[in-house]
């Protein structure tokens, strides 16, 4: 039995560049016959018009009706419910594969994936049994009284010292007593974390925040070391124009990151906070920053020619690549923002610890040699990077560009990968406490520090100094401080200048879309009381409000003056176009920052959250406003409902 390479596939991804890079995988799994939709109801129209679809591949985060609205329309509708629903979710995290699965999911695949991993997934769904595998009984001892250790990586700076140590075991430099290593280097991030989980491999390199997530769900791992601190970069698009409002070159686009469960979600997060932009996955809160998770090593071509797409976050060289390559513009390190962060870790498999100690203690042991050989012999560590990292190149990687990755002193370090508890604990504090993703876990329990504390004995290293440790965990108070901080220059730049009665307000000119006099709005019941109705602006249904009504003004009789600006706002699915009535537009002004003060505060239960500061300006003061905020999340979501 075999799966029907003819069978209609519906597949619906609000991201054109996403839909179109899924589509061309199932070319390459075999389906031609692909019936495409950009968010849930346009996919219940095509359920509804379209005969013998068998099967739905569907993204969860969307505009106008998400993947798990559209499996629950599904799963009701008497005429659909039979047909297989694979969710394809950017939220790598177990909860929400959890939540998929009990909402009726067939199966969920974890962006970014392969052809591979989705004809597995299909083939499953449609309970066709796979080529029959002879089942690793478990590491293979040899005569030598060696374990074959098996472990699992990916193609990025972050994982060097493993291709050190295993270069060095190749050209007999080191002779390990207790293991030979077997070195597994997989497409992305959920190959590896399958892998974990499933016990292929008996370790890998894997982002902190992904492996302390599988622990929170009681996949049977430790972490014994850290791989590497700081390495990563955020990068830009390099087709735009970068000019202030510097925040307004990323709004209401899309931003690039490898796994919801990483420290780039998190160190983006912090960076696009500070500049007064609410960063995250669409669905949860207006957000205006939009993260979506891309294969690290396709980031570049996804980004050229994507105008959507502002810029990513990932471990060099990637990025750096990049930059050369002329397709991005380097933004910022990430140890710009917390300088000596870890990111990768070193994981095993419970039973392996307990039954392989010493194989565990001495590669922990020699892994830290090959970080101090990273430092010291930088042209070396580069030759061997390029080989380990992109052994057929097709990367395209070159020493040089390594070299300079390497020696960045911003960049990455691999001289001291003691797994600090403090650090991972900043990390889950705040992805728990200010991002909402994942759940706390006892790191006393997760992290086995034994190995780690041998191997600097050993070596004669000492950890950092209290003194040392404090500095670092500075890190934790500049994170706060870039969370916290939204500085003037964010409120720098050009404002159209609207009044209400006797007050001038303005707003960013970037997140104007036109101006239009009064035309007819049609009024929908149920809604808040400042909400008009709709209009319908060149076959697009726009809802629009009163400003003076939402203001809590009296209304008043409209005049030739009053007029409608057409905005584009951050709602719980993207971004999308809204009306305000106003008494009249009067100009546009050019407001530099010293000219800004913050808004006064009025005293409890009166919300200033939505004014981004008061402009003394010589036609008088204007109030300048945050369009996005005008909104509260509760009024988003009764909009939602109807649009």
């Amino acid at each position: 039995m075999s799966v029907d390479l003819q069978m209609k596939i519906l597949l619906v991804e609000d991201a054109a560049t996403m839909r179109k890079m899924e589509a061309k995988i199932l070319k390459q799994v075999g389906f031609e016959n692909i019936v495409e939709a950009a968010d849930g109801r346009e996919a219940i129209d095509k359920l509804q018009s379209e005969e013998g679809i068998g099967l739905i591949i569907s993204d969860w985060a969307m505009p106008n009706m998400d993947g798990y609205e559209l499996l629950t329309w599904v799963r009701g509708d008497a005429r659909c419910m039979a047909i297989p629903f694979l969710m394809a979710t950017g939220h790598g995290d177990k909860a929400y594969v959890a939540k998929a699965k009990e909402g009726g999911a067939s199966g969920v695949v974890a962006k970014p994936f392969t052809a591979d991993e989705l004809k597995v997934l299909i083939d499953e769904i449609f309970g066709v049994k796979q080529a029959a595998v002879k089942k690793d009984e478990g590491p293979k001892v040899s005569s030598q009284g060696k374990v074959r250790l098996k472990m699992a990586h990916i193609q990025i700076t972050d994982h060097l010292p493993l291709g050190v140590l295993r270069h060095q075991i190749e050209t007999g430099a080191k002779k390990p007593a207790n293991f030979d290593i077997e070195t597994l280097c997989m497409g992305g991030w959920n190959p590896v974390q399958k892998a974990l989980e499933s016990g292929e491999v008996d370790g890998a390199f894997v982002l902190a925040p992904t492996a302390m997530d599988l622990f929170s769900y009681e996949v049977p791992i430790r972490l014994v070391l850290f791989a590497h601190r700081n390495g990563s970069i955020a990068v830009r698009n390099g087709a735009g124009k970068y000019v202030k409002p510097y925040q307004q070159f990323f709004k209401h686009k899309s931003f690039l990151i490898p796994h919801k469960m990483s420290i780039h979600n998190m160190l983006a997060h912090m960076y696009f906070t500070q500049m007064g932009l609410r960063p995250g996955v669409a669905g949860k809160e207006a957000v205006n920053v939009l993260f979506d998770v891309v294969p690290p090593v396709g980031m570049p071509e996804f980004l050229k020619g994507n105008s959507e797409v502002s810029g990513f976050m990932v471990a060099e060289p990637i990025g750096s690549r990049a930059i050369a390559a002329g397709i991005a513009e380097r933004q910022f390190l990430s140890s710009e923002i917390w300088d000596g962060h870890p990111c990768c870790v070193v994981v095993f498999r419970d039973e392996f610890i307990k039954t392989y100690p010493e194989a565990v203690q001495e590669f922990t042991t020699m892994l830290v040699e090959a970080g101090l050989f990273i430092r010291d012999n930088l042209d070396q560590a580069a030759e061997i990077a390029v080989k380990f990292l992109d052994p057929q190149g097709k990367l395209g990687l070159e020493t040089t560009l390594l070299r300079n990755v390497l020696s960045d002193p911003q960049g990455i370090t691999t001289d001291d990968l003691y797994p600090e508890i403090a650090d991972l604990d900043t990390i889950q504090r705040y992805m728990t406490g200010k991002m909402e993703i994942g759940r706390v876990i006892d790191l006393d329990s997760f992290v086995d520090c034994r190995f780690a504390d041998a191997a600097y004995r050993q070596l004669g290293l000492a950890r950092r100094s209290g003194k040392e440790r404090q500095a670092a965990s500075a890190g934790e108070q500049k994170l706060n401080v870039f969370e916290q901080t939204q500085t003037h220059a964010t409120r720098e730049g050009k404002y159209l200048i609207f009044q209400l009665a006797d007050e001038r307000y303005g707003v960013g000119v970037l997140d104007v879309r036109e101006i239009i006099g009064l035309m007819e709005i049609t009024e929908l019941p149920n809604m808040p009381s400042f909400f008009e109705g709709v209009i319908n602006l060149r076959d697009k249904v726009i809802p629009v409000l009163d400003m003076r009504a939402k203001f809590g003004m009296a209304r008043t009789e409209h005049t030739e003056r009053t007029c409608i600006i057409v905005v584009e706002i951050s709602g719980l699915r993207g971004s999308t176009l809204m009306g305000v009535i106003v008494d009249g537009v009067s100009e546009v002004a050019n407001i530099r920052a010293e000219e800004v003060e913050d808004a006064p505060v009025f005293g409890k239960g009166v919300d200033t959250s939505f004014i981004l500061g008061m402009a003394k300006l010589q036609a008088g003061v204007t109030i300048l406003l945050d369009i996005d905020r005008i909104l509260h999340t509760r009024e988003m979501v009764q909009l939602s409902a109807n649009f």
